[in-house]
């Protein structure tokens, strides 16, 4: 990976720390995007002493704003001749509905839109330096999902696991109509459930407001898919595909809908404006 510029949002906390330390381990330069500036430069400060690499770089950017998130773009645009890699790793489960400063509930802003406005604006530097990857980290939970286009927002009904899981079920479905947008192009695309160590996600997931209690090991396994597509040359012709404990992994019908996933993408551009 010498020489490859690898992007990994959420890059802080939890997987996203330990794949970031994989990748720089691996000679990458890492770009981690972060909320937080104090927690990000923490973060920085440990990748770098448990990679053994000074090449890990910050960004700083709250994915839950559009206008944050194109700011961010123009930034690694001008900053970065090569994206060789695009981990959308952030991920959220407020326990109550809320909206972002666009107006969207949370969890559809910044569990799928964000990468999907985030992926687009970075594409065409992203197919320049093919051969690239695009790798969203979904989760099993998406196999019990549907997508309800009559309330995307859930503001007839939120429940902060089911929505959840409908966001890592658009995760899914931008990855397919993805990899059929870029067939031919260089670029990969894959979305993966990562395992579920106890982070502060998870303790959300299960209801309550907790901190992070997996150990950095526990961690790093449950990274090593997301490093395994970054990285291997056994996944060039797997593009579109959903992987676990770095396999394919078969999804439900629903996830492999042409259809849905047509029409998520366009509701998703109307909803980002591009």
């Amino acid at each position: 990976m010498d020489g490859k510029v690898c992007i990994v949002t959420g890059a802080n906390a939890g997987i996203g720390k330990a794949t970031a330390v994989g990748l720089a381990q691996r000679g990458a330069t890492v770009v981690m995007v972060c909320r937080s500036p104090e927690r990000g430069a923490a973060a920085r400060e440990e990748i770098i002493e448990r990679a053994g690499s000074g090449e890990v770089h910050l960004l700083i950017a709250d994915l839950a704003s559009q206008a944050e998130i194109r700011q961010l773009a123009a930034t690694i645009l001008s900053q970065y001749p090569r994206v060789n890699v695009l981990i959308n790793n952030a991920a959220i489960i407020p326990l109550r509905r809320s909206v972002s400063v666009d107006g969207l509930e949370l969890q559809l802003a910044v569990n799928h839109l964000a990468p999907f406005l985030l992926t687009n604006l970075l594409l065409a530097r992203i197919k320049v330096s093919a051969p690239s990857r695009i790798i969203n980290v979904s989760s099993g939970v998406h196999r019990g999902a549907t997508i309800p286009f009559d309330d995307l927002q859930s503001e007839r009904h939120y429940h902060h696991t089911s929505v959840y899981a409908v966001t890592k079920l658009m995760n899914v479905l931008f990855t397919k109509e993805l990899a059929r947008r870029l067939a031919g192009s260089g670029v990969s695309a894959y979305s993966l459930h990562p395992g579920v160590p106890a982070t502060k996600l998870s303790t959300h997931y299960a209801g309550y407001e907790g901190e992070e209690r997996a150990s950095f090991a526990e961690l790093m396994a449950s990274a090593q898919t997301s490093i395994y597509l970054a990285t291997s040359p056994d996944v060039v012709d797997l593009s579109g595909n959903y992987f676990a404990n770095s396999r394919v992994q078969e999804s439900t019908a629903v996830a492999n809908d042409p259809d849905i996933a047509q029409k998520l993408w366009q509701v998703s551009a109307q909803l980002t404006g591009l």
